[in-house]
């Protein structure tokens, strides 16, 4: 499976959501994500491009592992995440094994996320992110390489079709990473 997502830096994410419901993408209830982010005992996943995370949404966990990113416009790799069941379901015993495994925590990414669904297996996300701002991501998950063009081409288009510009290629992490305080 593959990831193919543009993010956008937005102003106001109201504003994209009004566009949204002029196409009659479907809304989906808001989402709390905490995102804890990992790195490798032995090697570096900034070098590699690689991102290993816990995920809540609502209290409710879940593992990815994202890898490096295929060369491409947008940003595209491929994507493992498995829900925690019923025994571990905020993920304190996922992440009481990757501490036990020798896995540090980098850093915690908090955002409020607003889901749309649109035709086509197009999914808009708004995204308020603590000490980021506001962003908006464009995806298309896809089951082999031979889809991932058109995706990209689909993303494009729906991208000036709502009014979003400003291209932004850094991860949450990774600009979280820049701020001063981290």
């Amino acid at each position: 499976m593959f990831e193919v997502e543009q993010k956008y830096r937005v102003d106001c994410v109201s504003d994209v959501a009004v566009q949204l419901e002029a196409l009659h993408a479907i809304p989906i209830p808001r989402q709390v994500h905490e995102d804890i982010y990992y790195a490798h005992p032995s090697r570096d996943f900034r070098e590699t491009g690689e991102a290993l995370r816990i995920r809540k949404i609502n209290s409710v966990a879940s593992v990815t592992y994202k890898g490096p990113k295929v060369p491409a416009q947008m940003k595209v790799r491929k994507e493992l995440e498995w829900s925690l069941g019923s025994g571990d379901l905020d993920g304190s015993q996922m992440m009481e094994l990757f501490q036990m495994l020798g896995f540090a925590e980098v850093a915690t990414v908090r955002k409020k996320r607003d889901l749309y669904q649109l035709p086509d297996d197009l999914t808009v996300v708004l995204d308020e992110v603590d000490q980021l701002g506001n962003f908006a991501e464009i995806e298309r998950i896809v089951t082999h390489e031979s889809q991932i063009e058109p995706a990209m081409a689909a993303i494009g288009e729906l991208g000036m079709q709502i009014g979003l510009k400003k291209k932004e290629s850094q991860s949450y992490l990774g600009m979280l990473l820049q701020l001063p305080s981290n």
